[in-house]
C-alpha cells in the first residue's frame, strides 16, 4: 500500500471507468494506426488492452475517421478517446458514433463560440472532455503575457479554459497541460492542481525514442504522482503504443499506486560480490514472469545489504562465495549450495503459490 497521499479530485466516468475520486490511477494509450481503417485499428486497440491498457485515445483528423468510430466504439474492449484538433464538427460526430471521451485542445478549436457548442453536445450526450493544452498551442496573448510557454501560461491557459465550460451542462471534465520539458510540465500541473480539483491527465509529450522518452516520463510523471497530482496518464515513446503500458505500470508501481506483477529487487553488483550475480537475476526474472501473486523477491550477491533485503521480501536469496542463503518471510529456511539457489527459489515460488491456492 502506498503512502501517497492522493489529491482529491472529482470522478469522471469513462465508459466503465472511472477517473478521479478514489479510483486507481488509469494507464492510456494512443493508436498509431490511421483511425479510418477500424480493422488495423482495432487489432493495435487489443494489442494494448492485453498489455494492460485500459483507455485509448484515436486520432480524428477527418470525417472518414470519425465514421470509423462507430465500428470501433462498438468492439474495442476498453473506452476509446477520440483527440480533435481544429474541426468541431468532428467533435459531435465522435459523440455521434459512439466516443467514450473527447479530448480537444481549445486553443486551436476556433473560438468560444464553438467551443460552447461542443460543450451542448457533450452534455446532452453525458460525454466527458478533456481539455487538453499543450505549450506548442498556445494562444498568442499568453505566449505574449508570460513571454513563451512557461508552466503558468500553461496553467492560465487550462484554468480559463476550465471556468468557460464549467459555466456549461458539462460537468465531467479532465484536464491536461503537457510539454516537451520536464519541468514546464511538473510546475505547469502544481499551479493548476492548488486552484481546481478537476481530475488531471498526466504526460511529457514529444518525449522521444524509448531510450530518453522513458527517463522523461519517469521524471515527470513519476514526480507529480509522488506527490499525489494525477488521475490518468499516458508515457509518449516514439516506439510502438504497447511499449508505453508497460512504463506506465511500472511508475505506479514504483510508487506503491498500483502493483501489477511481482517485484524483483537485485544489486547493482560491486568489488563485494560473491556470486555471477547478472544470470542469476536474468533467470529469477524469467521465473517470475507471469507469475500471479504480487509478491517481493530478492536476489543479492553479497553480506552487506544483502541478508537485510532479503529479510524484508517474500523470498529472498543472499548469496556468498560457494553457498547462499534463503529467506521466506523474513525467517531463514536454509543454506544452499549456489549451484541450485535457482532451483531453490523455483520451488519456494511452487510453494508460495499452493499456499495461495489452498487457501482461497
Amino acid at each position: 500500500m502506498s503512502a501517497i497521499r492522493r489529491r482529491e479530485s472529482h470522478p469522471v466516468q469513462v465508459g466503465s471507468l472511472t477517473i478521479g475520486g478514489t479510483a486507481p490511477v488509469v494507464i492510456q494509450s494512443m493508436t498509431n494506426t490511421k483511425t479510418a481503417d477500424s480493422a488495423a485499428t482495432l487489432v493495435q486497440i487489443a494489442a494494448l488492452a492485453e498489455a494492460g491498457c485500459e483507455m485509448v485515445r484515436v486520432a480524428i483528423p477527418d470525417r472518414e475517421a470519425a465514421a470509423a468510430l462507430r465500428v470501433i466504439n462498438a468492439k474495442s474492449p476498453i473506452p476509446v478517446v477520440a483527440d480533435i484538433h481544429f474541426d468541431v464538427e468532428l467533435a459531435m460526430l465522435a459523440i455521434e458514433h459512439g466516443a467514450a471521451k473527447i479530448r480537444i485542445n481549445p486553443g486551436n478549436l476556433g473560438g468560444k463560440e464553438k467551443l460552447l457548442a461542443l460543450a451542448e453536445k457533450a452534455a446532452e450526450r453525458a460525454v466527458p472532455v478533456r481539455i487538453g493544452v499543450n505549450a506548442g498551442s498556445l494562444e498568442r496573448s499568453l505566449l505574449k503575457k508570460y513571454g513563451g510557454p512557461t508552466p503558468e501560461a500553461l496553467a492560465e491557459s487550462a484554468l480559463n479554459y476550465l471556468a468557460i465550460l464549467e459555466k456549461t451542462e458539462l460537468k465531467n471534465l479532465v484536464v491536461s497541460m503537457k510539454a516537451s520539458d520536464v519541468y514546464t510540465t511538473i510546475a505547469a500541473n502544481r499551479i493548476f492542481a492548488a486552484k481546481s480539483n478537476a481530475p488531471l491527465h498526466l504526460g511529457v509529450t514529444e518525449a522521444g525514442p524509448p531510450e530518453v522518452g522513458i527517463i522523461k516520463g519517469a521524471v515527470g510523471i513519476g514526480t507529480l504522482l509522488a506527490e499525489g497530482i494525477g488521475d490518468t496518464i499516458r508515457v509518449s515513446l516514439t516506439a510502438s503504443p504497447v511499449e508505453e503500458i508497460g512504463v506506465a505500470r511500472q511508475i505506479l508501481q514504483a510508487l506503491g499506486l498500483r502493483i501489477f506483477t511481482p517485484e524483483l529487487i537485485s544489486c547493482p553488483t560491486c568489488g563485494r560480490c560473491e556470486a555471477d550475480l547478472v544470470p542469476l537475476v536474468k533467470a529469477a526474472a524469467k521465473l517470475l514472469d507471469n507469475y500471479p501473486l504480487p509478491i517481493r523477491v530478492a536476489v543479492m550477491g553479497c553480506a552487506v545489504n544483502g541478508p537485510g533485503e532479503a529479510r524484508e521480501a517474500d523470498l529472498g536469496i543472499s548469496a556468498g562465495r560457494k553457498q547462499g542463503i534463503l529467506f521466506r518471510h523474513g525467517k531463514v529456511i536454509r543454506t544452499v549450495d549456489q549451484d541450485y539457489l535457482l532451483e531453490a527459489l523455483e520451488k519456494e515460488l511452487a510453494g508460495l503459490l499452493a499456499s495461495q491456492e489452498q487457501s482461497s
